[in-house]
């Protein structure tokens, strides 16, 4: 099986966010996206290149373009929730963005109408039917195959600092889960979900998926739901680790850390240096403490079982990726990330809430005013 990888000259960057539809009065999930979704739909009738159908009709996703900066990027973002919220504003629809929905329970929720998604529905039932979770995927362009292999291993290393950063799920179904990201565990329950098998060569990338076609377990890379992976159509590689995230200060901090990573890994391999990389046992028990405890995670960093605080690790992170990010021109939102470990994700703000004395009720509120202000609550 041959798959061209169409190669990306920079390391340019794409977003996808998937925003959750609530009602205004019970802050509950509402089924919406297609009513909402056609109030803002071209003349020509057309999809909107900017706002898309989820599982879901409680969800939208809105994506950006092909961008060179993350400040590119995060104008793509505003303008399509901005079109999303006028017309979710007449409907008495708001929007939030987090890893699950404090709440409300995927039982009552409609299936977007679509064919791919009643089959998606039919061949893998409750781990679809639970599938009530919202995250936020980072592509970035890689410059060939190899070069995309090589960085997709060593981007696993970093997956759970992407998920301690983004962690913003601790509540489900109107409880305290004791995660920080219950949204990891949930996904984790679909067949090719979860971290990446460690691939020696592009080659080996496509006789594993050719393997998988031939097992009747894929019928395409697009149902390939690795934390991070190769996407051959766009050059990039994707990471999907990310819980989903309620103000656009942290989506963009993020951002900059997957492409700044990216970058430099780039300019590693162009100077013979090895990139890094752990055991896969390491990768895994790191993924859990990030799920467990978010920020607090006390991660390990090598393969004999050595421990440092995750907040320390970004703080690194930061410096080490700092010259980097100058040249990619994003700084500021890399240099964010040091305030975020400091203010806490948005999971450690939800529980705020909730041990000031609000609701859970309180807490869908306070997930919706980050979004419009970008600005923490809690």
């Amino acid at each position: 099986m041959t798959i061209e990888f169409h190669s990306s000259p920079t390391s340019s960057l794409g977003v996808e966010v998937e925003l959750s539809l609530v009602d205004r009065e019970t802050h509950g999930l509402t089924a919406a996206a297609t009513d909402t979704l056609a109030d803002v739909e071209p003349d020509d009738g057309s999809e909107h290149p900017a706002l898309k159908h989820e599982l879901f009709e409680s969800t939208v996703e809105t994506i950006t373009g092909i961008c060179d900066t993350v400040s590119d990027a995060r104008r793509d973002l505003e303008a399509g929730i901005s079109e999303l919220r006028g017309a979710a504003d007449a409907r008495g629809v708001g929007l939030l963005c987090s890893g699950t929905h404090p709440f409300s329970s995927y039982r009552d929720l409609q299936v977007s109408p679509s064919a791919r998604y009643q089959k998606l529905l039919d061949e893998m039932q409750w781990p679809v039917r639970r599938l009530a979770i919202y995250g936020i995927h980072y592509h970035v362009g890689v410059r060939s195959a190899e070069k995309c292999v090589a960085t997709v291993n060593s981007l696993t290393t970093y997956l759970p600092v992407f998920l301690a950063l983004s962690a913003s799920s601790p509540f489900w179904h109107g409880y305290d889960t004791g995660l920080a990201s219950a949204r990891t565990k949930i996904f984790e329950g679909l067949p090719t979900a979860g971290l990446p098998p460690r691939l020696t060569s592009w080659v080996d990338f496509e006789a594993f998926l050719d393997a998988l076609i031939r097992a009747e377990a894929i019928e395409s890379v697009r149902e390939v739901w690795w934390d991070v992976r190769p996407h051959p159509d766009f050059g990039t590689v994707e990471l999907r680790m990310c819980d989903g995230m309620p103000t656009m200060t942290e989506i963009c901090g993020v951002a900059s850390l997957a492409q700044c990573l990216v970058a430099w890994m780039d300019a590693q391999i162009d100077n013979g240096v090895p990139l890094p990389g752990v055991r896969e046992w390491v990768v895994r028990q790191n993924k859990w403490l990030a799920a467990r405890h978010g920020l607090d995670a006390q991660l390990i960093v090598d393969d004999n079982g050595n421990r440092k605080p995750a907040r320390q690790i970004v703080d690194e992170l930061v410096e080490l990726l700092s010259g980097t990010a100058a040249r990619l021109g994003c700084s500021d939102e890399l240099a964010s990330l040091s305030d975020l470990v400091r203010t806490g994700n948005s999971a450690e703000r939800q529980r705020r809430i909730v041990a000031q004395g609000g609701t859970l009720v309180d807490v869908t509120a306070a997930l919706q005013q980050e979004l419009l202000t970008d600005a923490p609550v809690g």
